[in-house]
């Protein structure tokens, strides 16, 4: 027999959680630390220059070091477009549960700081704008393996984030600027530069709009799909779907015979191999195509993914593998994606939410300081790093606890 007041209870505490986490990002406006956002150093960013291998060594050294450098650097906080996006679907689902108007209220005020602050035009040598639509990048230099990202530069990851964020405010809050916000971050994603690969049924897109990149990373083209095919259901875009499609498509055709996903095409191109985050994020667009377009076109795809997923990149206690082939560091983004993965897994099919409920458990348990409300950002071999990332720790948890509260309601 179900416990009714224990089954409360939990989700209390959870929802008392994500409003002590939204606490610690208001405080400093959602302003914070990032990932790779070591050239937000000045003296860094000068010293590392136009040299590749300089600018990844600063990035790495600070990325890695177990202790909090950055404020020690002159690392400045910034707001992080994904970040606010994160922090905005949470106040969303926030506002569906409760009816809360200051969390609607909040949401807003992200989405239209957003919608007010776009990457840049990029312009060509003549000097006219060449990118079409809306898109944000990182609030920093970024150099990565297969490309540098000067700050700001807008990339298809964070654009499709954004663009998830304003679909769930138009549908939420049914406000028609989010509605034509959504379509202009569509229109960068499929036109702006480049297609990397395309034929019939097939296109696979560039990170970030530059034609000088040939770097294939293998979860930008299935979110630019999910978003287009969402997107083009409320507007009746036949063609867009189609492009959507054929974006998913390519994806899921270069899906492993055990149901994983390489970070890169080739795999040679990169370290990566079937990491934790990465592949619940195509699960999680598979999902939504599907949602999007009632085709059962992937759903093998899909079932030998989160089959993958649950058995090689999570322990049999919840904590999240760092990769299938390595456990540590567990690291908080990959708890975080194992929550939404699995609670969106429930929503659409009635399984998931179990195993949802032993991430979430395990990561309360393991990765949380109800001292200071902030979740860790790895856990290593005998030690917890404590390092505070907003848009990584908070604003991906804030997400994840949202979607788990969801998910409970919904059950109900």
């Amino acid at each position: 027999m179900v416990d009714e007041a224990s089954i409360a209870g939990a989700r209390a505490d959870v929802a008392a959680v994500l409003d002590k986490v939204l606490d610690t990002a208001r405080r400093d406006h959602y302003e914070g630390f990032s990932k790779h956002d070591a050239l937000n150093a000045p003296w860094l960013e000068k010293l590392a220059g136009t040299s590749r291998k300089r600018r990844l060594v600063a990035i790495q050294l600070v990325m890695r070091s177990p202790i909090h450098v950055r404020p020690l650097v002159g690392v400045h906080k910034a707001r992080n477009a994904k970040g606010l996006s994160l922090f905005a679907r949470a106040l969303l689902t926030q506002y569906r549960l409760t009816g809360a108007e200051g969390a609607a209220a909040e949401a807003r005020e992200l989405l239209d700081w957003l919608i007010a602050h776009p990457a840049p035009a990029v312009t060509d040598a003549a000097g006219a704008d060449r990118l079409p639509g809306l898109a944000w990048g990182y609030s920093y230099p970024w150099q990565d393996v297969g490309f540098f990202a000067p700050r700001d530069f807008p990339n298809r990851v964070v654009t499709s984030f954004v663009g998830q964020a304003l679909l769930d405010a138009y549908e939420t809050l049914h406000e028609p600027r989010y509605l034509e916000a959504a379509r202009l971050v569509v229109q960068f994603l499929l036109e702006a530069p480049k297609t990397l690969f395309d034929d019939d049924r097939h296109r696979c897109v560039s990170y970030v709009p530059d034609e000088a990149v040939t770097w294939i990373v293998m979860d930008v083209s299935v979110l630019v799909g999910a978003l287009a095919a969402r997107l083009a259901a409320i507007l009746h875009d036949d063609a867009m779907m189609v492009e959507g499609g054929r974006l998913v498509r390519y994806v899921v055709s270069k899906q492993t015979a055990e149901g994983a996903w390489f970070y890169a095409e080739p795999p040679s191109a990169s370290r990566i191999t079937h990491d934790n985050y990465h592949t619940g994020f195509i699960l999680d667009a598979i999902l939504c195509y599907k949602q999007a377009t009632g085709s059962d076109e992937f759903d093998d795809a899909y079932a030998r993914g989160i089959d993958f997923y649950r058995e090689q990149l999570f322990l049999a206690d919840g904590a999240a593998r760092f990769m299938s082939d390595r456990t540590w560091p567990i690291d908080i983004h990959g708890c975080a994606q194992g929550v939404i993965t699995f609670s969106l897994q429930q929503r659409a099919q009635g399984v998931g939410g179990d195993q949802a409920r032993k991430v979430l458990d395990w990561t309360l348990a393991n990765m949380y300081d109800p001292k200071t409300s902030w979740f860790y950002y790895q856990k290593r071999r005998g030690m917890r790093t404590r390092i505070r990332e907003l848009r990584w720790c908070q604003g991906w948890m804030s997400w994840a606890l949202a979607c788990a509260l969801e998910t409970d309601a919904v059950a109900r």
